[in-house]
């Protein structure tokens, strides 16, 4: 099992942890180091011991992509998970049992993901999963939890079919996707930027289901797609497919994440299209990570994005504030340059606490009581809280899909600007999905 990125800084710092079974342990956030070899008596401090005795850890694994294309989101996205985590042991654990995580890195590849999700189900034998990111990570590996009745809480995955055709009875999503944000977004674009659009999507599950979603919502409020671009996800440099976006329209939507983002938007400013067409796009290909390095060249997109790095209203709470200071010094521990909270720690954040609402209400003890978790999950409300700084949400009972509000946004002079916050009741779409 290839883990280099244990080798790197950021995951060399104390208060860094991590767990599995050929790794020595660490509790997160309190930079206390464990027993090494497999086996042997896992030493904590005293105070862990006082808190917790012998109660015996609720395991919970997260994949993440540590490495490969999605890097550098997985990073954030992990982030997110130990926010979490940390706040759970320091708040006493879930019903009186501390919580260890697991964490597999599965090189933003399918097929490794699905070896990762299996060793963590068999071998290390978890209670619950929290992670994915890559949509065509997340379908591969659905069926292992489905297969060994493992609880799935997506944190990062848009594709639209793991709610719908694809859906699970054991997968989770407590977070929006792409019919969602297109009802949300849609409106905007047609009504303020211009009727004729031309689609840019990076060129798998992900993209194509959100490609699909715009296209529809886009005719349905009177506009027009004119065109498509498929771009392979790995593609490094996207000249050729960016030089074919020609014609008489008014926009160009970009579905696209991480370095292929920051390529793209510095490749179309380059050609002179963001000049000549309106740049929008998911919310994802203005992260405050890609600010530095874009620079000039974003400043005009417009973006749905279900979290938006500002203390601006709404988000001027107590409750988001929090969250925005701790997940800052988390991140500048990975990236000196001071990134601010993206949307990978925030769903992964909320996720988690999800899990931890489930299993509290529940009274989860292990795997044989993943029905009475599933039950407890489903259409269970939340209320924007220390633990759910983005927002009230709703976790649908019929098909495990989350409605949320929406943020649409604008970057004014390299920063975030809230244009529009939408409801969450003015972004749900009806149910798709027939469990098993």
């Amino acid at each position: 099992m290839a883990e280099n990125w244990k080798a790197e800084k950021w995951a060399q710092a104390e208060d860094f942890w991590y767990s599995g079974k050929t790794t020595r342990r660490r509790f997160l956030g309190f930079g206390a180091a464990a027993a090494g070899a497999l086996g042997a008596t896992v030493a904590v401090p005293a105070w862990w011991r006082d808190a917790f005795g012998q109660a015996k850890a609720f395991k919970v694994g997260t994949l993440q992509p540590l490495s490969g294309t999605a890097a550098a989101g997985g990073k954030t996205a992990l982030v997110g998970v130990q926010m979490a985590v940390d706040n759970i042991n320091k708040s006493g654990g879930l019903n009186g049992r501390p919580v260890e995580l697991l964490i597999g890195d599965y090189e933003s590849k399918p097929d490794v993901g699905r070896r990762r999700a299996e060793k963590l189900v068999i071998d290390d034998k978890i209670d619950a999963h929290v992670g994915g990111y890559l949509s065509n990570v997340c379908l591969a590996c659905m069926p292992v939890y489905e297969e060994h009745k493992v609880i799935n809480m997506v944190s990062v995955c848009l594709d639209t079919t793991i709610t719908t055709s694809k859906c699970s009875r054991y997968t989770f999503r407590p977070f929006d996707y792409a019919p969602a944000q297109a009802v949300a977004f849609a409106p905007h674009m047609v009504g303020k930027m211009g009727k004729k659009w031309h689609i840019a999507y990076l060129d798998y599950a992900w993209g194509q289901s959100t490609r699909d979603a715009f296209i529809e919502e886009i005719k349905k409020n009177g506009g027009e797609t004119v065109g498509t671009t498929g771009i392979p996800l790995g593609t490094a440099d996207m000249t050729a497919f960016l030089s074919k976006i020609q014609g008489n329209f008014d926009g160009i939507y970009g579905i696209l994440f991480g370095g292929p983002a920051v390529t793209f938007i510095t490749q179309a400013y380059d050609l002179g299209l963001t000049k000549k067409y309106k740049l929008a796009g998911d919310g994802a290909m203005a992260e405050s990570v890609h600010l530095v390095a874009l620079g000039q060249k974003v400043e005009g997109f417009v973006g749905v994005n279900r979290y938006v790095p500002v203390l601006d209203p709404p988000l001027n709470t107590t409750y988001h504030k929090k969250f925005y200071d701790d997940a800052a010094a988390r991140l500048k521990a990975i990236d000196p340059s001071g990134p601010k909270a993206d949307r990978y720690v925030q769903s992964n954040f909320e996720a988690t606490n999800f899990l931890k609402l489930g299993i509290q209400k529940s009274g989860f003890r292990g795997r044989e009581d993943t029905m009475k978790l599933i039950e407890s999950l489903e259409g269970m409300e939340v209320k924007e809280s220390d633990d759910f700084p983005q927002g009230d949400k709703t976790l649908r009972k019929e098909d495990h899909q989350a409605f949320l509000r929406e943020f649409i946004f604008d970057i004014k002079d390299n920063k975030h600007r809230i244009l529009a916050t939408i409801p969450k009741e003015k972004t749900i779409v009806p149910p798709a999905c027939k469990f098993a």
